[in-house]
């Protein structure tokens, strides 16, 4: 299984999903490829922010080797589902991966935890450190769910 979480930067929740993700898989022992981009190009190369990076080291967690990348429209072929963070974040995966765009693929991260809602994580960038627990524990949850999905329907 290979899944790319994607945010607008790639520093504060998709890092987050990623780190917590590959964490979860390994103590699942699940050999899953886990990744993570943002849709805009305003931090790439930069580590993830840091109350991204102290919520989830809090949580046994350490994402500080993790660099922003855009995400690209390759990354549709390459991964087996792709998860947006938020709907506008959808809505700029499907116009970066033009006819590459694969609806089956690519979906709302929340979808997993919410099936009939269009939910968004909230983006904890303008706010202070309390928002960023929140994302995580919502991610959390979330990872959760994809785990228990796809374990029982690969």
């Amino acid at each position: 299984m290979k899944i790319l979480f994607v945010c607008l930067g790639n520093i504060c929740r998709s890092p987050i999903a990623e780190g917590v993700m590959k964490h979860s898989c390994g103590l699942e022992q699940l050999d899953w490829e886990i990744d993570s981009a943002g849709t805009e190009s305003y931090h790439i190369g930069q580590a993830p922010h840091e109350h991204s990076q102290r919520v989830c080291l809090e949580n046994g967690i350490d994402i500080s080797k993790q660099r922003a990348r855009k995400f690209t429209h390759a990354d549709i072929a390459k991964f087996d589902k792709v998860y947006a963070l938020a709907s506008d974040v959808y809505e700029e995966i499907k116009d970066i991966s033009g006819h590459y765009f694969n609806p089956d693929k690519v979906e709302l991260f929340l979808k997993e935890l919410y099936p009939d809602e269009n939910r968004s994580v909230v983006d904890p960038y303008y706010g202070n450190l309390d928002g960023y627990y929140d994302v995580f524990d919502e991610i959390n949850e979330g990872c959760k769910a994809i785990i228990q999905h796809y374990k029982m329907n690969p």
